[in-house]
């Protein structure tokens, strides 16, 4: 079995605390501890921590965008299938106790100004994944491709801070019978 190297392991180290935690809530030097590596190891694979926050993002968008991926080969030929499958795997992350929301979500309001490299890249995969719903939604025929996504975004960005509120109360098939009102409106 290859030995993980320094890099992934800052980089899975910094990934599980930047989520569960917060980005700016933790610094370098627990990452450098957590990840058992010289902070000289850490800059040769990271010059910044915004660096070390873009490649957490990619790596979750990889994940996000795994997801999709996952529904197109479950149900080929089918986009309304994967449509509900993507809001059944949604609603069932939810329910998790480690769930903290959307990493990319999250990110952006940890960094509200527009023009930091980091909201920019967070920015990018929440539009990025709002595009692949819409390119499922057009394969479906839906009315507004484009909007049955945005929708569908809107709901699940709800859906986390009604998960917060409520836990562990919160009840997951709202979200996901409010996402079948949506796509069956846009396919009727």
């Amino acid at each position: 079995m290859k030995k993980e190297s320094a890099k992934e392991r800052i980089l899975g180290v910094a990934s599980e605390l930047f989520y569960s935690e917060g980005i700016r809530a933790v610094g370098i030097d627990r990452i450098i501890a957590e990840s058992e590596v010289a902070k000289a190891s850490f800059y040769r694979n990271f010059a910044t921590k915004d660096d070390l926050v873009v490649a957490f993002l990619e790596k979750r968008q990889i994940r996000s965008l795994s997801v999709i991926e996952e529904a197109k080969k479950l149900y080929p030929d089918e986009p309304v299938k994967q449509l509900h499958h993507l809001a059944q795997v949604l609603s069932e992350s939810i329910k998790q106790p480690s769930f903290r929301g959307c990493p990319f979500t999250n990110t952006l309001l940890e960094f509200p100004d527009a023009t930091h490299p980091v909201h920019q890249a967070a920015l990018q995969c929440r539009l990025d994944h709002e595009g692949e719903v819409a390119k499922i939604a057009r394969q479906a025929n839906a009315r507004n491709p484009e909007a049955l996504a945005a929708q569908l975004e809107m709901l699940y960005g709800g859906a986390i801070v009604d998960a917060y509120i409520r836990k562990p109360a919160f009840d997951s098939n709202n979200f996901y019978n409010a996402a079948m009102v949506l796509i069956e409106a846009q396919l009727t």
